[in-house]
């Protein structure tokens, strides 16, 4: 009989430890983000995803002051928002950009990444209930406005969700020789990256500068990193700049965001990540 009863201690305990395995390995829920218009002006969001698992918000589309769109992201999903500015869409076939800053090929649903100077915010989502999303704002590809990454959800004790996002307007202390200005106009509406306006080995983390060994900061980047802490600012900038947080989180990503915005964030540890720029 006690043989008996140890067998079926042994066999419970087994089934217990199989449903919890089973249970962590649950695929992870929806991810919801929701987007909010902060700016005075319009903006025209662009989305990319980086592993073609499903196209958000249909690419693109016009988002007024003040406005908020919401959608949601399957398990695994890894890409990319932006926000085009000075936008000029219609119904006419002419070939060329249709937005100042964040173009994507003269589409207003993007089907390709926008075209640079321009702030990116970067999710790679958990696949499973027990692993972690991923997620940055970069300005690796250059700065055209600001923008701002909370976590919504009541976080779990230890969670490490922290506020992801460029604050200051980079555009007014940007260097005059990585400014970009709107046509025939004196105002400055992005500030390239050093990569983008001198094309060199050095400033792109490229050829004999390729690894974090012998790619660091730059003047340039330096620059970037005061006026926006907790973005990247090149392309090996991770420990500062990655974030990480409990699958199937809320996430409220903000254009322009406020000062009293970021404040009220839940602010918290960082931990180093591993998102791949390009």
């Amino acid at each position: 009989m006690k043989s008996l009863l140890l067998f079926i201690a042994i066999l419970s305990a087994g089934t217990i430890l199989c449903e919890s395995i089973a249970a962590a390995a649950t695929t992870a829920k929806r991810t919801t983000f929701t987007l909010r218009n902060n700016c005075r002006h319009k903006v025209w969001p662009g989305t990319l995803s980086g592993n073609g698992v499903a196209v958000l918000g249909g690419g693109g589309f016009e988002l007024a002051p003040q406005a908020n769109i919401t959608f949601s992201a399957p398990p695994g999903w890894s890409g990319r928002f932006w926000a085009r500015t000075y936008c000029s869409f219609s119904n006419n076939t002419a070939v060329g950009a249709k937005c100042a800053t964040g173009d994507c090929g003269g589409a207003l649903n993007c089907t390709l990444g926008g075209m640079p100077p321009v702030t990116l915010a970067e999710f790679t989502l958990a696949n499973r209930a027990n692993e972690k999303d991923f997620y940055d704002v970069s300005l690796v590809d250059g700065y055209n406005i600001g923008i701002g990454i909370t976590a919504l959800d009541k976080l779990p004790r230890g969670s490490s969700c922290g506020y992801a996002g460029c604050v200051s307007d980079v555009n007014a202390r940007c260097p005059a020789e990585l400014r970009l200005k709107e046509q025939n106009k004196t105002e400055t509406i992005a500030c390239m990256s050093a990569c983008e306006a001198f094309q060199t080995e050095e400033y792109c983390c490229t050829g004999a500068h390729s690894t974090p060994h012998n790619c660091g900061p730059t003047k340039y980047s330096k620059l970037f990193k005061a006026a926006c802490p907790s973005a990247y600012s090149y392309a090996y900038d991770d420990p500062t700049s990655t974030f990480t947080c409990s699958a199937s989180t809320k996430y409220l990503i903000t254009f322009c965001p406020s000062a009293a915005t970021a404040k009220a964030a839940h602010f918290r540890p960082r931990l180093p990540g591993h998102f791949v720029h390009h």
